[in-house]
């Protein structure tokens, strides 16, 4: 290794932001989102697969979701999925369309909603610091091999922990933006 690649650590940090908003898409606020079901699997022929491989997810309404089942075999596998997810939503079964109404999140639900995107966004943040440390020891290790100095090593250091700074920043940010939506009535 002759260089440090910033190009990759900032992929990599970024990676974390995409998989906190990946992961706040699954979060339930108090209205309907095709994505809040992204996070479900069915057993679909023996195997877990998406739930967007087996159904459409639309939303007619604000405070509901419908999902039309393609096969009529899997309907009563995502109904099941659906039920036993974490998202505390009962669909209601209409032929190869499952009803989900979006109940309105009670004071309880919602500050349980914050603790788990505070830990979605901790874990983003302990991402992004494997990113920083995995930066600062190729620095250790080419300035300890002759191939930096000791003023390049100093200043490769404040890039990446500049980078690592900016990353954070945006998880607070998508955190803040995240905590005031599900707190809306």
């Amino acid at each position: 290794m002759s260089e440090l690649d910033y190009d990759d650590l900032d992929r990599r940090m970024n990676g974390a932001i995409t998989a906190l908003k990946h992961e706040f898409a699954g979060l339930r606020t108090g209205r309907a989102s095709a994505s809040m079901l992204d996070t479900i699997t069915v057993e679909a022929y023996g195997a877990p697969m998406p739930i967007n491989q087996v159904a459409t997810v639309s939303v007619p309404e604000p405070r509901m979701l419908s999902v039309q089942v393609w096969d009529k075999s899997m309907v009563a596998a995502t109904e099941k999925a659906i039920r036993e997810s974490s998202l505390g939503l009962n669909p209601v079964v209409d032929g190869m369309v499952l009803r989900l109404p979006i109940p309105e999140l009670n004071e309880e639900r919602r500050q349980e909603l914050v603790k788990v995107a505070h830990k979605y966004a901790e874990q983003a943040k302990i991402a992004a610091r494997h990113v920083r440390r995995d930066g600062m020891d190729t620095i250790k290790k080419l300035e300890k091999a002759g191939d930096m100095s000791e003023d390049d090593a100093r200043s490769a250091s404040d890039m990446v922990q500049k980078m690592t700074d900016d990353i954070i920043g945006e998880v607070d940010s998508v955190l803040a933006k995240k905590e005031q939506e599900i707190k809306q009535v």
